[in-house]
């Protein structure tokens, strides 16, 4: 089976002179990349350690090591390049011992606020498998540039390098999104097509605050893909009216189950939590109750030094996950939420997702999350936690009487709340173990 490395070596022959990945004005060829890669992995030969740990940066020197690393035949630990010592330092000791299977490459920490660290192991035939579920389902090829604005630790990143690399196309690299000025000039590199990945958290920041700069890139845009987060029927409405010609798609992946399916919902089927059919290399099936399991060739092969949790996830070749959806009509997958996440009201169920789906229709709304919170009468309601936009001041009778029109009466919340700002994980997902934790 060819590697990832192999697709680089094959580029660095067939298109020396291309560009690979250009980061802060400064471009790599393939050939250059190449050359660097083998002079960093003989290098690296000579090290006695089996796993590294690295912080991950938005750079080409990172991606340099990525590479050389598994050419070295070694497991490259990509972190958060801003996790604290000692986080970095338990993980570390946690690896000291430990000799993954054999056809590990990869090891991907899960390293949110709350919880335990959990290293996905992924192997060659994974990241080759959830390369080429991409390549054919979203049309990849070699003149494809694909702009990276999230950090590369993380499978919504990785997962778009393996198949530029395959195909030869060129990799830009950003430093996240809380510059748009940088995001915008990423989008003016000199090419026919450009493609990105977009949490929903990031589009909605794009379409509040630069929509027109936004689409004057209309004809530029081949494709975007958004994950990680179920994104509003609102914003996905606003960006088909920006990129009536572009592809845009609604990817379902985790970083344990790989890249299982996507749908275009600018292809005349817009409709909230559809995922799209399975791609070439996975399989879904859905319990009685709604849970989804995965199998496939992107699956992780375990967590690292973890059989117990390990088991609790990945029996018979599947993933067993948290998430609730059906499969539609037309062979679709189609998400009702997390099972983590439904909020139980004396026998009455509600996903928080669809409450926050509604409320950000509402004017002016940038963000928000609906929570569980203890009432001193009522016992546990609903409480939406809402971010105005600047200068704008928070209605709660008006959204109350606006979400009415939208929602069934028990999933109307009963409190509201103006605050700065909602907690998300670094990957842009909102953190509900966060306010879980604080009502316990």
């Amino acid at each position: 089976m060819k590697v990832l490395e192999d697709y680089l070596k094959e580029n660095s022959e067939s298109v020396p002179n291309k560009p690979a990945i250009v980061c802060n004005n400064v471009a790599v060829t393939y050939s250059e990349l190449w050359n660097r890669v083998l002079a960093r992995s003989k290098e690296l030969t000579s090290d006695s350690q089996k796993i590294i740990l690295l912080r991950a940066t938005q750079s080409i020197e990172f991606l340099i090591e990525y590479f050389a690393i598994h050419y070295a035949g070694k497991v490259i630990v990509p972190l958060e390049k801003d996790l604290p010592e000692d986080s970095f330092f338990n993980i570390k000791e946690n690896l000291r011992n430990y000799t993954p299977p054999a056809d590990v490459t990869d090891i991907l920490y899960t390293t949110g606020t709350t919880g335990k660290q959990k290293g996905t192991m992924l192997s060659r035939q994974a990241i080759i498998a959830n390369a080429e579920n991409l390549i054919y389902a979203q049309q990849f090829c070699h003149d494809i540039t694909f702009i990276i604005s999230g950090p590369l630790n993380h499978i919504g990143s990785l997962s778009k390098v393996w198949p530029v690399i395959i195909v030869g196309g060129t990799l830009v690299i950003t430093e996240g999104m809380k510059n748009l000025g940088t995001f915008f000039h990423a989008l003016d590199y000199p090419c026919c097509k450009i493609a990105t990945f977009l949490v929903p958290a990031s589009i909605r920041m794009l379409l509040q605050f630069s929509e027109e700069r936004f689409m004057k890139y209309a004809s530029k845009i081949d494709f975007i893909e958004t994950g990680a987060a179920p994104i509003s029927k609102g914003d996905m409405e606003t960006l088909c009216k920006l990129l009536p010609n572009s592809r845009l798609y609604n990817t379902y992946a985790s970083t344990e189950t790989g890249i299982i399916c996507t749908h275009d919902y600018n292809s005349g089927y817009l409709v909230e939590g559809c995922l799209g059919k399975t791609m070439k290399h996975s399989s879904i099936y859905i319990s009685e109750d709604g849970a989804i399991s995965c199998s496939g060739k992107t699956l992780m092969s375990g967590y690292a030094n973890d059989e117990e949790l390990t088991r609790k996830v990945l029996r018979d070749g599947r993933i067993y996950t948290t998430d609730r959806g059906y499969i539609d009509s037309e062979g679709r997958l189609r998400l009702s939420g997390r099972n983590d996440d439904i909020i139980n009201l004396g026998g009455y169920k509600v996903n928080p997702i669809e409450v926050e789906s509604a409320a950000l229709s509402f004017p002016y709304i940038s963000d928000c999350i609906c929570i569980a919170d203890k009432h001193p009468v009522l016992g546990i309601v609903l409480r939406l936690l809402v971010v105005m936009q600047k200068g704008q001041v928070l209605n709660k009778k008006q959204l109350a009487h606006f979400l009415m029109d939208k929602l069934e009466r028990y999933k109307i919340p009963q409190l509201y709340s103006s605050v700065d700002s909602v907690e998300r994980t670094y990957n842009g997902k909102l953190n509900r173990k966060f306010y879980k934790t604080r009502l316990e």
